[in-house]
């Protein structure tokens, strides 16, 4: 999967070889790492005769430490059918980019739009993120299902005459703005048409079988409490404790600190929230499922005013909140208050 912070080598760039050749290293490969060896691989071989013509042990060479060593044969074996068979010139068609060895739907539409202009959608994880948000859509942008969802519906909303220059807008947008964690919602100019942030659900999305089967997850639970109400919502999506209810939830892949100013910024940057304030942050909690481990805090924040993003959650009396059930995770909690 392609990380998601990307400053790609070929931002501007219209050379489809280039653009083949980043594609083909970035697989598999942060991109810090990534660039090192783009830069190398231009240095050694400005074009793809270059390439085509070197020794397969020095291009391994060349290689050494990405891994993979299948990909570096196919990126020799394609080099070589364009630069022997094709005269040098990289096709131009996406259905003839998409049949050279190793190349897949996703570098295709890379060098279809960047290089050529045509009107591809190129779907990386920022993408994803994006749309899945945008239109509110739960289902697992890793799953087969999602892969056709998303690829098709990125080519609907692409600007069929300006690709190139869209592609690179939207992958930028979940770049800076539209960013897994803490994206920059109070700022954002999609804010008033973005179904996630109407509904609520911006931190639940995208959603990732593999995040729903990872054996560490970081659960932070957000209680915002306005008017003597809390915020519940009902936990639906195919995962643990479906169906048992829980507070505002921001899950993370490693933990976060948490105090007055990171919760400021988050409220700010997220919600748009100026003005609350910050009752507690619990310790940390943690349970050990069957196949998962839990962790987590419970941050308790009083609201002035209820956000827009929130409005549409349910806000019940804790009486009612008694009457409702949650997972063991947030009762250890509660009961330990």
């Amino acid at each position: 999967m392609h990380d998601n912070k990307r400053e790609m080598p070929w931002k501007g760039e219209k050379d489809p070889y280039r653009i083949w050749l980043s594609e083909v290293i970035l697989q598999q490969t942060r991109v810090e790492q990534g660039w090192h060896y783009y830069t190398r691989f231009i240095e050694n071989y400005p074009t793809i005769r270059e390439l085509a013509a070197a020794p397969d042990q020095e291009v391994f060479k060349c290689w050494e430490g990405l891994g993979y060593y299948n990909r570096c044969r196919n990126l020799l074996s394609t080099a070589r059918t364009i630069a022997f068979q094709q005269n040098g010139e990289f096709p131009v068609q996406y259905e003839d980019i998409l049949a050279l060895k190793g190349v897949g739907p996703y570098t295709a539409a890379a060098i279809a739009s960047f290089a050529y202009n045509q009107p591809y959608a190129v779907v990386d994880g920022n993408v994803f993120r994006v749309l899945a948000r945008f239109f509110n859509i739960g289902t697992a942008i890793d799953s087969t299902a999602g892969k056709q969802e998303f690829s098709a519906l990125a080519n609907e909303v692409l600007d069929r005459k300006q690709p190139a220059f869209f592609n690179q807008a939207i992958m930028d947008f979940g770049a800076t703005v539209c960013k897994p964690v803490a994206p920059l919602c109070a700022s954002c100019p999609l804010r008033s048409e973005c179904a996630a942030y109407h509904n609520g659900t911006v931190n639940q999305l995208p959603v990732k079988e593999k995040t729903l089967n990872r054996k560490h997850r970081w659960f932070y639970y957000f209680l915002f409490e306005y008017e003597g109400k809390w915020l519940v919502q009902q936990r639906s999506a195919k995962d643990i404790w479906q169906g048992l209810f829980e507070f505002y939830l921001l899950e993370t892949e490693a933990a976060m600190k948490w105090d007055q100013a990171s919760v400021s910024q988050w409220l700010g940057e997220q919600m748009g929230i100026r003005k609350a304030t910050l009752v507690s942050v619990s310790p940390v909690s943690v349970q050990q499922l069957t196949h998962q481990q839990i962790k987590g805090q419970f941050i308790h924040v009083q609201l002035l005013s209820i956000p827009a993003s929130l409005k549409t959650q349910q806000w019940l009396r804790p009486a009612e909140v008694a009457g409702l059930a949650f997972p063991k995770f947030i009762t250890q909690f509660l009961n330990g208050r």
